[in-house]
């Protein structure tokens, strides 16, 4: 069973954009205006769509290049530094989809971190010449493990990102003989969208992540092969050994005495290396399965982790970035259209905070800058000195109406 208990607050709102309208709406403040705001929500949703069609657009340009899975051909040349381009695209939509990067210092320390699998995972980051990670929600979590070969089991808290993005470009200098997957190419890169990963266990997300022992592990190997040699020395080589040994030492002079081969001995010292190929064999072999566990459990893993790949994941992050735009605005809107005294930006922010976390029971750090300055940009509120004021819900419309009427006229200004 786990527990989830928030760590910190993110800009993140984890209600979707419908359920945000009708949260609003049972506050019953707007009881006779209720169609018009469900028709201004619906409104103001088609001008993000529309406004996030263009980001797609230059997304899917500047992924062109270096997309792995593309079908299609090239016809023209096309400019290099476009590429290049991407990878900041990137960055501005994740930061409008709610995403916090990972830092080198919080990668660093996960990478120290045990993992929550009990395997020993290792990245070489020299085959590397772009590395991004990106996370959305982070929880403190406690999970029950099993321990002593399932006799036992133990609670461990480990820190969890709800959703991760990770965009990894090769390096130029890449050598393709040391990795055999399909897209280990020098300059090729990985786009990939996973969920509900433990902090620890973000090297797993790596293409090139090898599978290595732990101590434990040797020793839980070692230990059962030494007694296990022991015993076939004693036992089952003991007779082949003795005549090896009594052969070598009369070849180099150091017995007198000789050794008759004859079919007898023959038998007995194949008999012998027969014995000792077969327990060598069954040595590797114990080493090679244990390791193919270890290798299935982290495939495992990632099978039931991966939400997206390459171009479906800018396209699945667009979606995101929509929402929380339109979630933001909406909220700032109808708290300002609410309100009897006219708030400011950081009394605006503390209201809605404090309204999703006392009445939703959901905390989180709302992004008012952003919020307030898109809806500015549309004309929704006016700011008064340090105040601000909403616009009523039928302007609202009106505005939005001529917003996108003005979108197909050959001179607009209005899209930002």
């Amino acid at each position: 069973m786990i527990k989830n208990t928030p760590e910190k607050c993110f800009n993140f709102i984890p209600f979707r954009k419908h359920d945000i309208v009708e949260m609003c709406l049972k506050d019953n403040l707007l009881s006779d205006q209720e169609t018009e705001f469900r028709h201004l929500s619906s409104m103001l949703s088609s001008i993000y769509h529309f406004e996030y069609h263009n980001i797609i657009e230059s997304l899917k340009d500047s992924y062109a290049l270096i997309d792995p899975d593309s079908d299609t051909r090239k016809p023209l040349a096309t400019e290099l530094d476009k590429c290049d381009n991407f990878s900041v695209l990137l960055k501005t939509l994740l930061e409008k989809a709610n995403y916090e990067r990972i830092t080198e210092d919080e990668l660093n320390q996960a990478l120290n971190e045990s993992s929550l699998f009990k395997i020993r995972l290792h990245v070489d980051f020299d085959d590397f010449e772009e590395v991004l990670l990106f996370c959305r929600g982070e929880s403190i979590r406690e999970e029950n493990v099993p321990q002593w070969l399932g006799l036992s089991s133990k609670t461990i808290t480990f820190i969890n990102y709800d959703r991760v993005v990770v965009y990894i470009r090769l390096s130029k200098d890449y050598q393709e003989s040391k990795n055999s997957l399909p897209f280990s190419k020098p300059g090729a890169t990985l786009l990939k969208l996973f969920q509900n990963v433990p902090k620890a266990d973000l090297e797993m997300l790596f293409p090139n992540t090898q599978v290595r022992m732990r101590t434990i592990d040797k020793l839980l190997i070692a230990i059962p092969a030494l007694i296990s040699g022991s015993i076939v020395l004693t036992t089952k080589l003991g007779a082949a050994l003795i005549l090896l040994g009594s052969l070598l030492g009369f070849w180099f002079g150091l017995s007198q005495q000789p050794v008759e081969l004859n079919k007898t001995t023959i038998l007995v010292l194949l008999a012998g290396m027969t014995t000792l190929g077969g327990y060598l064999w069954k040595q590797f072999s114990n080493f090679k399965n244990r390791k193919l566990r270890f290798m299935q459990s982290l495939t495992q893993n990632l099978y039931f982790k991966n939400l997206d790949n390459n171009a479906g994941v800018f396209h699945r992050l667009a979606n995101d970035a929509e929402e929380e735009e339109g979630k933001e605005a909406l909220l700032a809107y109808y708290f300002l259209l609410t309100s009897k005294p006219l708030l400011s930006k950081s009394e605006l922010d503390r209201q809605i905070e404090t309204w999703l976390l006392e009445k939703w029971h959901c905390a989180i750090d709302f992004e008012i800058d952003d919020a307030v300055t898109k809806l500015l940009n549309i004309g929704l509120i006016k700011k008064t000195d340090d105040t601000l004021v909403a616009i009523s819900i039928a302007e609202a419309i009106r505005v939005l109406d001529q917003r996108w009427d003005n979108y197909f006229t050959p001179d607009n200004k209005t899209f930002e």
